[in-house]
């Protein structure tokens, strides 16, 4: 009897042993999967921005470079036109000083095959690593696709799913502008209200809000506002407490 209990400790040990290990390694491959990801404005490109010197480098009309400042050169990133859901793969270019108020620095090709509103050009991007099946499965149409747009004038492509190429042009939106700042998420609302307190402190701003999104999910952002100097106006604000990836959130 008392071998038949050793034995069944022994067993019981072993198993949840093996059950922790494998949620380690579960958790550990899930992280390796998720990437930095950021929702905002870009900046449409042209050489007017680099003449000012408001962008330090020059990028391509015809390119699927994009300038992102958190992310290494070489990096892929799929690029969503949030309004209307539309995604491309680009690839983060070398090095560029850009106003700190945009997520990324965008390329007339881009924001033609995403059919970006040029008022809203409201975008996500998001970091794809190299052992995700989405890159594994579009690099190689990316690769097609490119050497036929490489060829053809860029008001005259369209790669919106890197499937086809078809005709298309800028389009602008009557899609209505009302966006919050997202500060940051907390577990605890003690947290955000020290975050809270924080941001009145060290900063021009004086109504951070709380938004409870669930039991344990406490928003500190900034808004709504309904136009893009407001908005701008109090994101460079907040930018003074170097804050890692403050973003901008569309309201319904």
């Amino acid at each position: 009897m008392l071998c038949r209990k050793i034995l069944f400790i022994f067993f019981f040990l072993t198993l949840s042993n093996c059950t922790t290990d494998s949620l380690i390694k579960n958790k550990v491959s899930k992280a390796s999967i998720n990437g930095y990801s950021n929702k905002g404005f870009a900046l449409v490109y042209n050489d007017n921005l680099y003449n000012k010197k408001i962008v330090s480098k020059k990028i391509n009309d015809r390119s699927l470079i994009i300038f992102q400042k958190k992310l290494k050169i070489n990096t892929q990133v799929k690029i969503t036109n949030i309004l209307n859901n539309k995604t491309l793969i680009g690839t983060v270019g070398k090095n560029s000083d850009y106003p700190s108020f945009y997520n990324s620095v965008l390329s007339k090709r881009i924001v033609d095959e995403l059919n970006l509103d040029i008022n809203q050009p409201y975008v996500e991007i998001l970091e794809i690593h190299q052992n995700s099946l989405f890159v594994a499965k579009k690099a190689k149409t990316y690769d097609q696709e490119r050497n036929v747009a490489d060829k053809a004038p860029v008001n005259e492509i369209s790669i919106n799913d890197l499937n086809e190429v078809k005709k298309s042009k800028t389009k602008t939106s009557a899609v209505n502008f009302l966006y919050t700042i997202k500060i940051a998420d907390f577990y605890f609302s003690d947290t955000a209200l020290i975050m809270i307190e924080r941001i009145k402190n060290e900063t021009l701003i004086k109504n951070p809000k709380i938004k409870k999104i669930s039991k344990k999910k406490y928003r500190v952002y900034l808004g709504p506002f309904n136009n893009i100097n407001s908005l701008q106006k109090s994101y460079n604000d907040i930018k003074v407490l170097e804050f890692d990836n403050i973003e901008i959130i569309k309201n319904d």
